[in-house]
């Protein structure tokens, strides 16, 4: 089919106003969110249902062109960028039903932002625990391509653990109805875990049936400094010990993220005194009253502070104040944009080697790159930091940015060492898309492409991304 052709069939499908060809419109979908990658395509298309997603997906098929599946583009990997004049992106923004809700599941279609549906849970007394801080724009159906973690992963688990069935176009058209509200069910492959975390390149997620938790009653939020990594590690540790799933969220924060965020933030202020190289941001949450829970953690924290765990501490006396010190950590990544580009890592270490890998990765890259800062964040809970470092001098940055794989090197092969992961939510998208085959054993990438291979044989889906 010529170009013409196929644009008149899918404005048949869609609608006219929804096929956008024009450079100009077409621009915020083909950018990322860290403006990494600029890509191209012959169009975007919007389908307003499933049915409108399958009948892309044939027409496509029969002209030999390939789909890339969008939600709400604020993927980290470059995973929902098309990359060339015979690919159609597709956007499933305008799936946004609430399809039904029930006392412990919501079934939602793929274009609802995460705000939504938690939106729609709390309306009726429960709670959609995957929260990060994209939650305004990023879809649901981008948390399940690439397995979303966030700050409760440590309490409730991936975007993967949220799942109970989907619903998914697959690559020659036909829709897998495979939404089930089932616990429990041991009748085969567990398909629907294919799709989570695949981003698109086996098939379209076009709907989904996620778990439902009862709202908390009570939370506490504390801002602790912390004397190292390795005292937080014990003081989580202590927490679930003592508090058991209680404990929510336990977010380490370096010294150099947080002084970003107090520089570039406005409004943002230091938590506590002293200006501690390390401080953790944990919350926790349950079904008895406030004060019971207050008065458990600050047990615990006396506890801790007499070991040397925790050096300094405040607890949030309002919801303005805990939402004060979660938008300190939420905002990092916003004030490194502010002072210039780094060098990303989503990575993955057990929760018991994270201090010496933090050791060992911070020497190795000081002697390598002497002078340089890394700002150091994410969930100690599950064992998931994001490790950037960067120069505070520009041109020194810049300079930096051009040994980007040398660094990537260091941190990558340690992590390796330590059994981790270089990935740990962010997804593989083009980022790392090559790294994965140093990292992952032969038997691992050919397992992938066989997977691949028999669900799009003819590479249709996401081609270029993952495998």
């Amino acid at each position: 089919m010529r170009r013409e052709e196929v644009l008149s069939a899918l404005a048949a499908i869609v609608g006219t106003e929804c096929v956008i060809t024009e450079a100009q419109q077409l621009a915020p979908s083909l950018t990322d969110w860290r403006g990494r990658y600029q890509g191209q395509a012959l169009c975007k298309v919007s389908p307003a249902d499933t049915a409108q997603v399958a009948a892309v997906v044939r027409l496509c098929a029969a002209a030999g062109l390939k789909l890339v599946p969008q939600g709400g583009n604020t993927g980290l990997c470059g995973g929902a960028i098309p990359t060339g004049q015979d690919q159609v992106l597709v956007s499933l923004m305008r799936l946004r039903r609430i399809r039904t809700l029930t006392a412990d599941t919501i079934t939602v279609e793929a274009g609802c932002t995460l705000a939504e549906v938690q939106q729609a849970a709390r309306a009726v007394g429960k709670l959609f625990p995957l929260s990060l801080a994209a939650e305004g724009s990023a879809s649901i159906g981008g948390n399940l391509a690439t397995n979303a973690g966030g700050v409760q992963v440590l309490r409730y688990g991936n975007a993967r653990e949220l799942c109970l069935g989907l619903e998914v176009v697959l690559a020659d058209g036909s829709v897998w109805d495979g939404l089930r509200a089932l616990r429990k069910d041991n009748t085969g492959y567990d398909l629907k875990q294919l799709f989570i975390g695949s981003e698109g390149t086996l098939g379209i997620i076009t709907a989904a049936v996620l778990k439902l938790f009862p709202a908390p009653k009570s939370r506490v939020t504390a801002w602790l400094a912390v004397r190292d990594p390795a005292a937080a590690v014990a003081l989580l540790d202590r927490l679930r010990v003592h508090c058991g799933e209680r404990v929510t969220a336990f977010e380490l924060i370096g010294r150099t993220a947080l002084d970003l965020v107090l520089a570039h933030i406005p409004d943002s202020r230091e938590p506590l005194a002293g200006r501690p190289a390390w401080s953790v941001l944990c919350e926790l949450s349950d079904s008895g009253s406030e004060s019971d829970l207050n008065r458990c953690v600050e047990r615990l924290l006396a506890d801790a502070l007499d070991a040397g765990e925790v050096l300094d501490a405040t607890l949030a006396m309002s919801a303005a104040q805990a939402a004060a010190f979660w938008r300190l950590r939420e905002t990092i990544p916003e004030a490194q944009r502010s002072e210039g580009p780094s060098i990303k890592h989503d990575i993955a270490v057990p929760i018991s080697s994270i201090a010496e890998f933090l050791t060992r990765c911070d020497a190795a890259l000081q002697a390598a790159f002497p002078g340089l800062r890394i700002a150091c964040f994410g969930h100690l809970g599950d064992g998931n930091l994001h490790y950037n470092p960067s120069h505070p001098d520009r041109a020194a940055n810049a300079a930096l940015l051009t040994q980007a794989e040398a660094v990537h090197r260091i941190v990558y092969d340690l992590v390796h060492a330590f059994g981790g992961s270089i990935s740990a939510e962010h997804g593989v998208g083009q980022l790392r898309r090559d790294e994965i085959v140093r990292y992952k054993s032969p038997i691992e990438i050919e397992l992938m492409r066989a997977v691949k291979q028999a669900l799009d044989p003819n590479n249709r889906l996401n081609p270029g991304k993952v495998v």
